[in-house]
């Protein structure tokens, strides 16, 4: 039965790319400061190789982790066997999430909402398995707020950079698709990655936390 996603090759490039940039990138203290303070259970979403799963602090109760690529499950199989906190990796995708309604007390989408097919009805499903008053944490690149990057990201998303990054898109608005999909906005930053040298199309990043009402 084929996957619903299926990008091996783009797998094995970021399974590389995503541990350099750990250390490298910085990326571990991020996803440190992304699910500081989390409880109870969580749902992630297209949680990629599992590098999040070391960063769940322990009064997470649980974690149910949703990827539909295949070869980046597995290694999420194995990030949840190393893993300080139970960790179930499910395959599926975020449109339409194999979990019950009003089952979370939090979610996490990092790095990830870039390449949903449908981004609305992806965050109508996590209102759908949040609890009310949930939490939704999110750390994604997105679209530049000066013309002329914008310009650079809307060209690219037209063109190659989809095909070439796994369906990934550089000019989604995700503070502004979050706030309309019903959530409210608790606290957000925004920087680049990297924060010195080249300024790439995905360099526009924001990281922060939403709630239902």
């Amino acid at each position: 039965m084929r996957d619903a996603v299926h990008h091996p090759l783009f797998a094995r490039f970021y399974a590389r790319v995503s541990v350099a940039a750990e250390t490298k990138g910085g990326f571990a203290a991020y996803r440190d400061e992304l699910l500081a303070g989390l409880s109870g259970r969580v749902i992630e979403i297209g949680a990629g190789n599992g590098l999040n799963f070391a960063h769940y602090p322990g009064a997470v109760s649980e974690v149910v982790a949703i990827e539909p690529e295949r070869r980046l499950r597995r290694s999420a199989v194995s990030a949840a066997l190393r893993a300080d906190v139970p960790v179930d990796v499910v395959p599926g995708v975020a449109e339409a999430l194999p979990v019950k309604s009003e089952a979370f007390d939090a979610a996490v989408a990092s790095l990830v909402l870039c390449t949903v097919r449908d981004l609305p009805r992806a965050l109508a499903e996590l209102r759908r398995v949040l609890r009310p008053g949930g939490e939704l944490r999110f750390f994604e690149h997105g679209v530049a707020r000066d013309r002329a990057m914008a310009t650079v990201q809307r060209g690219l998303d037209r063109t190659v950079w989809p095909m070439l990054f796994g369906g990934c898109h550089t000019a989604r608005d995700p503070l502004g698709a979050i706030e309309a999909a019903g959530f409210e906005l608790v606290t957000h930053r925004r920087f680049r990655v990297p924060e010195r040298g080249p300024r790439l199309p995905s360099s526009p990043c924001v990281l922060g936390v939403a709630r239902l009402p």
